[in-house]
């Protein structure tokens, strides 16, 4: 069987027994091959299929709009539209000072509760200079495949002199206010304990970008969670509200972490982490007031992005966590409410950096590669 995409290959996976055998037709060269592959966690076959007509050039997140299409922001400053017909639009998104260096950038895309009215998204970028930059949520009107009315809402302080650890992801709560992750800077992990700065921090606010009235810091109106390293993974699971995020440790400690209004998740005080040098960190594992993860991947996978996955086309996944890594390159599975958590590689096959992954409304699996020359991988049953 054939299964063909607008680019030049479809990829099927076919698992018997204990083995797997991996047929790969390419469509440009018309070959045809079988080859074999070690056994793996998934329990049913799959195809791969590239639904990126021209390559994508460091991307960040992957959204997907009600007509269906997929909107990819790349980090240089522009967003990408792939529409359903496969024809694919790039555009410069007028952003005031972006700092496009190191993991700075235009970064996340999120739609409002009711972006189907309004067309109203929030983004989030780094601005600045390599002496003084910040993340900054900005909101906008998207209509007619293109952004208006951009509009500054929040600018996050204090200003840090390096180009990493932004994160910078979205999450819209059930009563419209809104969480966005922030980064310790690498260099100002101190500040993560600080709760008078947004320095690892997940914030909470209004759409229009003011903080919201039940806080649960009355001295720090926007801090919503402290202890953070570099929290990329964001979500809230619609059925329970559970706010469930995900960051990078230094080397080990990556975690999953349930977050509750005004707890404390430790960093830098308790990892499992060390520095890239080796070098203990902290001597504690555990310190009073502060909460253990939900889940601990040492070594480090280096998580990116997460989704949750509700649909039934892979109803072994249904309820678990599906998150992307770039030192690990591979798509994990977590059953969150598992006991205990676990953590398993699925789709084997996709082995290189990944940096997000959605769920689309026909319950395929869309995986966004990550680096210059970057793709979106949709992951179906095979046929």
């Amino acid at each position: 069987m054939l299964f063909r995409d607008r680019l030049t290959i479809t990829t099927v996976y076919r698992i018997t027994g204990t083995g797997m055998t991996r047929a790969i037709f390419s469509w440009m060269a018309g070959l045809s091959c079988m080859l074999s592959a070690a056994t793996w966690a998934d329990t049913s076959d799959y195809q791969l299929t590239n639904i990126n007509p021209q390559p994508l050039h460091g991307p960040w997140t992957l959204v997907q709009l009600p007509d269906q299409s997929w909107v990819v922001t790349e980090r240089r400053g522009n967003l990408v539209l792939i529409k359903p017909d496969g024809s694919m639009t790039r555009t410069k998104v007028p952003l005031p000072g972006l700092y496009f260096k190191g993991q700075g950038g235009l970064l996340d895309f999120a739609l409002a509760q009711d972006f189907a009215l309004s067309g109203k998204v929030l983004l989030t970028y780094a601005q600045g200079t390599d002496e003084a930059n910040r993340l900054v949520v900005v909101s906008a009107t998207y209509e007619d495949d293109a952004l208006t009315d951009i509009t500054p809402i929040l600018t996050l302080q204090p200003d840090r002199a390096t180009p990493v650890h932004f994160a910078g992801r979205l999450a819209v709560m059930s009563d419209g206010t809104w969480l966005v992750s922030s980064g310790d800077g690498f260099d100002y992990r101190e500040q993560a304990q600080v709760i008078s700065s947004h320095l690892g921090k997940i914030l909470r606010f209004r759409e229009d970008g003011s903080p919201a009235q039940d806080h649960p810091f009355a001295e720090a109106p926007y801090v919503y969670s402290l202890g953070h390293r570099n929290p990329q993974g964001l979500l809230i699971n619609p059925a329970t509200q559970q706010i469930i995020e995900h960051e990078h440790g230094p080397a080990g400690g990556d975690e999953i972490n349930v977050i509750a209004a005004g707890e404390n998740y430790g960093w830098p005080v308790i990892t499992n982490g060390k520095d890239y040098s080796g070098a203990r960190i902290t001597p504690f594992e555990q310190y009073a007031g502060m909460q253990q993860p939900a889940y601990d991947w040492t070594p480090s996978v280096a998580p990116s992005g997460m989704a949750l996955y509700q649909h039934t086309l892979f109803s072994e996944l249904t309820g678990h966590l599906l998150v992307t890594t770039l030192k690990a390159q591979s798509l994990l599975s977590v059953n969150i409410s598992g006991t205990p958590v676990r953590s398993e590689r699925i789709f084997a096959t996709i082995d290189q950096r990944l940096r997000d992954v959605a769920v689309g409304q026909d319950g395929a699996i869309y995986v966004l590669t990550d680096g210059s020359k970057a793709g979106i991988i949709k992951v179906t049953p095979a046929e």
